[in-house]
C-alpha cells in the first residue's frame, strides 16, 4: 500500500512568537534553523522592502540547509515615516522608541517568504507578502515609560515594545492584521501555504 508523505516545513526564525502564531493555526513546523544574517538596513532602503529584503535572506540561507523542504521565513519592521526603528537590546533604544511611538501613529510591515520545492537539481519556488498594520499609541507619561521598560518586555523586540503583552493597554487604535505586529501575518501566511500546495489543517 503506497503513502503519500507529508512534506517537511522549517521555520527559519529564532522567534517563540511565531513559533506560537504557526501552532494558532495548526501548522506545526518539522524543524526551528534560524539564520544567521546581517539585519542592517541598506542605505536609502525603505522599511517594506527592507522586511522583505530580510526575510528572503532568512529564506535563502536555511533553504540551502533543508533541500527539499518548505521553508517559511519572516521579518518585523516597525517605523515612523521612513526610519526603521531598531530591534531594541538596550533600554536607552527601547526609550527612545517609546519616546517617537507616544502618541503617534506608526506602520509595521512583516515581510514573509515562503520557499517550497521544486524538482531535483532546480531552485525552489518562491511567494511572498508585505503586510502593513497601522497602530497608533496614546501618550505615554514617563511613569509608564518607566513601568514598561521595568518589565523587560521591549527587549529584542521591533520598535521596543510587544503588543501582546503591557503595551496592549498604551494602543488606542490598530488597523489592519493584529498578528503582523506580534511576529507573522497569519492569514497571509496561511494563503501563501495553501498556494503552493502545502497542507493545512
Amino acid at each position: 500500500m503506497s503513502t503519500v508523505s507529508t512534506p517537511r516545513l522549517v521555520l527559519a526564525s529564532a522567534s517563540p512568537r511565531r513559533l506560537d502564531l504557526l501552532r494558532q493555526i495548526g501548522v506545526v513546523p518539522d524543524a526551528v534553523d534560524p539564520a544567521d544574517i546581517d539585519e542592517s538596513p541598506l542605505p536609502r532602503e525603505l522599511p517594506p522592502q527592507h522586511a522583505l529584503r530580510l526575510a528572503g535572506e532568512k529564506a535563502a540561507v536555511v533553504a540551502a540547509r533543508h533541500p527539499g523542504s518548505f521553508v517559511l521565513a519572516a521579518d518585523t519592521v516597525v517605523a515612523c515615516g521612513r526610519r526603521i526603528l531598531p530591534k531594541a537590546d538596550e533600554e536607552t533604544q527601547a526609550r527612545a522608541c517609546l519616546g517617537l511611538l507616544s502618541g503617534r501613529r506608526h506602520r509595521v510591515f512583516g515581510g514573509v517568504v515562503l520557499l517550497s520545492p521544486t524538482g531535483a537539481g532546480e531552485p525552489p519556488r518562491r511567494s511572498d507578502r508585505v503586510v502593513r498594520t497601522d497602530v497608533t499609541f496614546k501618550v505615554l507619561g514617563p511613569d509608564e515609560v518607566d513601568s514598561y521598560l521595568a518589565s523587560g518586555e521591549w527587549h529584542g523586540k521591533a520598535g521596543g515594545y510587544a503588543i501582546q503583552g503591557r503595551a496592549a493597554a498604551h494602543v488606542r487604535w490598530i488597523g489592519g492584521s493584529y498578528s503582523n505586529v506580534v511576529g507573522l501575518p497569519l492569514f497571509e501566511v496561511a494563503a501563501l501555504l495553501r498556494g503552493a500546495g502545502f497542507p493545512l489543517p
